[in-house]
C-alpha cells in the first residue's frame, strides 16, 4: 500500500513537472510576443512599410457582396464553423464528435482613416467578435442561434460558429506585402516595340536611318533605345495603383486578428503571459512538494 502512495506521489510529481515547464516555455514564448507587438508601432496604412506591421482600421468585404456564413448567413467578412454530433458509448458517457469544420480564406479589407488594404485571414490567430453555440436535430441548422433551445437538451448536433462582422474595428499585426499595378520598364518596352514591328511602314520611316528599306542591328538598338525611354516617360505619368496585403509573416512573428484596439491587445498579452507564469510557479511548487512526500514515505 506504501508503495503504491510512493508511486502516486512520484507520478504527479512527473506530470506536475511537465506541465510546469509547459507553462514557463508559453511564459517566455508570450513575454516575446509581448515585447515585439509593443515595439511594433501602430501605422496608417498609407504610410505602412512593406515588413511586419501593427495597424488599426474598421473591416469592409473586399467585393461588393460581403461573405455569407455558412451556418447562419449571416454577413461578415471572416468566419469559422464547427459541427458536432453527439455520441453516447455502453457506459452511457457522452461525447461530441466532429463531422464537419471549415474557416474562410477569403480576404477582407481592412480600412482606416487614410487608407485601406487587404487582409488574408490564413493561418492568422483570430479573436472573432461573435461565437455563438446552438443545437439543433439535423447536420445542417434549421433555426439561426438566437432561435437555440439552451444547453439542456436532447438535441443530436451541436453548431459552433465564429465571425467577424463588417465594420468591426480591428487590430492586426503581421506582414505587410505591396504590389504596384504597373510593368517594368522592360516589359512596358518590350510591348512597345511589339507595337512598331506591327506598323513596319512607321517604323521605317522612323528609324531607317541609310534609307535602304529594312532595320538592321545598329538601327535596332536605336529604335529599342527611344522604346525604352518612351516607356520610362510614360511610366512617369501614370497613375500607380499600389494593392498591399497584409498576412502570414515570413519570419515567425505572430500573425494576429482581434477585435480590439492596440493598447488592449498588448495588454491582453501580458495578462496571457502572467497567467502562464503563475500555472508554471504553482505546477513547480506541488511538484516539489510531491517529491518531498514521495521521499519522506520511502524514509519511513
Amino acid at each position: 500500500m506504501q508503495s503504491s502512495t510512493i508511486s502516486h506521489f512520484w507520478l504527479a510529481a512527473a506530470a506536475l513537472a511537465a506541465i510546469a515547464c509547459w507553462a514557463l516555455y508559453k511564459f517566455a514564448a508570450s513575454i516575446r510576443r509581448d515585447r515585439l507587438l509593443q515595439d511594433t508601432p501602430l501605422v496608417k496604412i498609407r504610410s505602412a512599410a512593406q515588413g511586419y506591421v501593427k495597424v488599426f482600421g474598421h473591416a469592409k468585404a473586399a467585393q461588393d457582396d460581403p461573405t455569407v456564413a455558412p451556418l447562419s448567413s449571416r454577413p461578415c467578412v471572416w468566419w469559422s464553423f464547427n459541427v458536432e454530433e453527439k455520441e453516447t458509448n455502453a457506459k452511457g458517457q457522452t461525447t461530441w464528435r466532429s463531422i464537419d469544420n471549415a474557416s474562410s480564406i477569403t480576404p477582407f479589407v481592412l480600412a482606416d482613416a487614410d487608407g485601406e488594404c487587404l487582409v488574408g485571414p490564413v493561418n492568422a490567430e483570430i479573436t472573432p467578435s461573435i461565437h455563438d453555440v446552438w443545437y439543433g436535430d439535423s447536420p445542417s441548422p434549421g433555426a439561426p442561434p438566437n432561435a437555440s433551445r439552451g444547453f439542456f437538451n436532447s438535441d443530436t448536433y451541436r453548431y459552433t460558429e465564429r465571425l467577424l462582422r463588417v465594420g468591426d474595428q480591428l487590430s492586426v499585426a503581421g506582414e505587410m506585402r505591396s504590389n504596384s499595378e504597373i510593368q517594368s520598364s522592360d516589359a512596358a518596352a518590350a510591348a512597345l516595340l511589339h507595337q512598331w514591328k506591327m506598323d513596319q511602314a512607321t517604323l521605317l520611316a522612323r528609324f531607317d536611318q541609310n534609307h535602304d528599306g529594312k532595320i538592321d542591328a545598329g538601327e535596332w538598338e536605336t529604335a529599342r533605345r527611344a522604346a525604352v525611354a518612351e516607356s520610362r516617360t510614360d511610366t512617369l505619368k501614370s497613375n500607380i495603383v499600389r494593392t498591399s496585403c497584409i498576412g502570414e509573416p515570413t519570419h515567425g512573428e505572430p500573425f494576429i486578428i482581434a477585435p480590439m484596439d492596440s493598447k488592449h491587445l498588448v495588454r491582453r498579452e501580458k495578462l496571457f503571459a502572467a497567467m502562464f507564469f503563475i500555472v508554471g510557479v504553482v505546477c513547480a511548487g506541488f511538484s516539489a512538494w510531491a517529491v518531498e512526500q514521495a521521499r519522506a514515505l520511502a524514509s519511513i
